[in-house]
C-alpha cells in the first residue's frame, strides 16, 4: 500500500473504534489544539511572514485569534450541540420517542488554501474534530513554511491515530482524491473545485466547497465618503488583496467615484506612507506566477494611484482602476490581489443589473446611509453573505454561517454551522414493541374503516387547526 492508503486505513480503523465518539475525547483534542495555538504563536506567525510577508498584526487577528476563538467556541458549545434534537410528532406516534441524532460521517479530507494557510485549514478541521470525525489534513504546498509546521506540530499535540496531515502538491492531492473519505471540505478556486467534487463524486462523498469570486461592492451618494473609503482600503489590501470576501471591485456614479478616488488614495497615504513598498504593514504576493498574472490586470482602464511593481520582491502597489470596462481583462476573473477596479453606472438599478449578470460571489457590499438602499440591494440581488457599510466583519460572527452560493460555493462553516457540516443528522424513532391492535390498522386486509383512522391520526392540518401533538 502507499503511504496515502496507510494513513487512510490507519484513520478509518481508528473511527471504527468508536474513540472519536465521546464528548470526552473530542474536547481533549480541541483543549490541545488550543494549547498548540497558544504555545507555538511565535513560530505560526514566522511562517506566515516567510510565506506571505504578512505583517504580525495581520497574522494575528486573522489566523491566530480567529483560530482561538473558534476552537474555544467548539469547547464551550459541544455538550450542547451533542445534544439529541427532539421532534414534533403525531397523534399516531405520540408515544415514541422521535430524535435527530447527530453523529459523525468518518473520515474527513480537508483541503486547505495558501492565501490563510492557518485558518483556513485549521477552522473546519475544528468543526470535523468537534463532530466526532477523524480527518486528514492536505494544506497548500504553495506556501509550504505554514504547510510544514502544522505537519510538524499537530503530530505532537493531537492522537496521531486519528488526525493526519499530509503535505505534497497535486500528486499528493490526486492520490488522497483517490481514496474514499466520508466527507471532503475544499477551500479555493473555481476550477479546481470542479476537480474536487468530480472525484468525490466517484465515491458519492458529500462535498463543502468554499470557493471566490468577484464580490460587488456599490457605493450610494448617501455613504460617508471618508468612512467608507478607509474600510474599503482595509479590506483590499488586507493580506496583499489575498483574500476572498474582499471587495473585488466598485460600482458607483461617477459623481461619486470623483470623491472616492481622492478620498481612497487619502487613505493609502494614511495606511502604508509615501512608498507603501517600504511599509511593514503591507504583505507580499505569494509566488511569481500570480505576480505575473495580476501585473497584466493593471492594463485595464487607468490608474489613479498605485500601478508601481517589483517582480523580485513580488510587490504591486495597492492600485485604483478607473474607467473600467465590463469587458477588460480585470473583470473576467476574481483579481485576488492589490488591485480595486471602479466601474461607473448611472444609478443603482444598473449596479444591481450589473451584479446579476455576473456569477453569484461570495459576499457582496453595499455602503449607503439609506437603509431603502440597503434593503433593495440586498432583496434584488445573491450572495454567499453580505454586509452594508462594511466589508469583511460579516465573517467574523461565529453565530452567521460562512459560504458561498453557486460559483462561490455549497455548503457552510464557522460555529456550531461547522459542527452540523461535519455532522450526518440521524432520524431516530424508538417504538415500543407492543400495542399491535394500533400497528394493526395499516396491515392488510385493508379497508375503509381503517383508512378513515389512519387518515384522522396522521393528517396535517393547516394553521389554526391542531396539526400535531407533543
Amino acid at each position: 500500500m502507499s503511504s496515502t492508503k496507510e494513513v487512510a486505513a490507519r484513520l478509518r480503523e481508528a473511527f471504527n473504534s468508536g474513540k472519536t465518539r465521546t464528548a470526552e475525547f473530542r474536547l481533549k483534542q480541541l483543549k490541545a489544539m488550543l494549547n498548540l495555538m497558544k504555545e507555538n504563536e511565535g513560530a505560526l506567525l514566522e511562517a506566515l511572514k516567510k510565506d506571505l510577508r504578512k505583517p504580525n498584526f495581520e497574522s494575528i487577528i486573522s489566523e491566530v485569534l480567529f483560530t482561538k476563538n473558534e476552537i474555544v467556541c467548539a469547547i464551550n458549545n459541544l455538550t450542547e450541540w451533542m445534544k439529541p434534537e427532539y421532534v414534533e410528532k403525531t397523534l399516531v406516534t405520540k408515544l415514541d420517542t422521535c430524535f435527530i441524532k447527530k453523529e459523525p460521517f468518518g473520515v474527513a479530507l480537508i483541503i486547505g488554501p495558501w492565501n490563510y494557510p492557518i485558518q483556513l485549514v485549521l477552522t473546519p478541521f475544528i468543526g470535523a474534530v468537534a463532530a466526532g470525525n477523524c480527518a486528514i489534513l492536505k494544506p497548500s504546498e504553495v506556501s509550504p513554511n505554514s504547510s510544514q509546521l502544522l505537519s510538524e506540530l499537530l503530530p505532537k499535540y493531537l492522537d496521531k491515530d486519528c488526525f493526519a496531515v499530509v503535505c505534497g502538491g497535486v500528486k499528493e492531492t490526486t492520490e488522497l482524491l483517490e481514496e474514499k473519505f466520508d466527507y471532503i471540505f475544499f477551500t479555493g478556486g473555481t476550477h479546481v473545485g470542479k476537480i474536487i467534487m468530480t472525484a468525490a463524486a466517484k465515491h458519492l462523498t458529500p462535498v463543502s466547497l468554499e470557493l471566490g469570486g468577484k464580490n460587488p461592492c456599490y457605493v450610494d451618494k448617501s455613504c460617508d465618503i471618508n468612512n467608507t473609503a478607509h474600510r474599503i482600503a482595509w479590506a483590499r489590501f488586507l493580506n496583499m488583496g489575498q483574500t476572498c470576501i474582499a471587495p473585488d471591485y466598485v460600482l458607483c456614479t461617477k459623481a461619486v467615484r470623483e470623491e472616492l478616488v481622492p478620498a481612497l488614495i487619502n487613505c493609502l497615504e494614511e495606511f502604508y506612507g509615501k512608498n507603501p513598498q517600504e511599509s511593514e504593514d503591507l504583505g507580499r504576493i505569494i509566488n511569481e506566477k500570480h505576480f505575473n498574472r495580476l501585473k497584466a490586470l493593471l492594463s485595464s482602464g487607468k490608474v489613479a494611484v498605485g500601478g508601481q511593481t517589483d517582480e523580485k520582491d513580488k510587490y504591486i502597489a495597492p492600485t485604483v482602476l478607473v474607467d473600467v470596462k465590463e469587458t477588460d481583462p480585470v473583470m473576467q476573473e476574481e483579481i485576488f490581489g492589490p488591485i480595486l477596479p471602479i466601474v461607473d453606472v448611472e444609478n443603482i438599478d444598473e449596479a444591481i443589473a450589473f451584479m446579476n449578470r455576473h456569477e453569484k460571489p461570495l459576499a457582496l457590499y453595499v455602503y449607503s446611509a439609506d437603509n431603502k438602499v440597503v434593503k433593495d440591494v440586498l432583496e434584488r440581488t445573491s450572495s454567499g453573505g453580505f454586509c452594508s457599510n462594511d466589508c469583511i466583519m460579516q465573517m467574523t460572527l461565529f453565530s452567521l454561517p460562512f459560504g458561498g452560493v453557486g460559483d462561490s460555493g455549497m455548503g457552510m462553516y464557522h460555529g456550531r454551522f461547522s459542527f452540523d457540516t461535519f455532522s450526518h443528522k440521524r432520524a431516530c424513532m424508538l417504538r415500543s414493541a407492543g400495542m399491535e391492535k394500533i400497528s394493526a390498522l395499516r396491515y392488510p386486509p385493508y379497508g375503509s374503516h381503517n383508512l378513515s383512522i389512519i387518515e384522522w391520526t396522521t393528517e396535517i392540518k393547516e394553521k389554526g387547526s391542531v396539526c400535531c401533538i407533543m
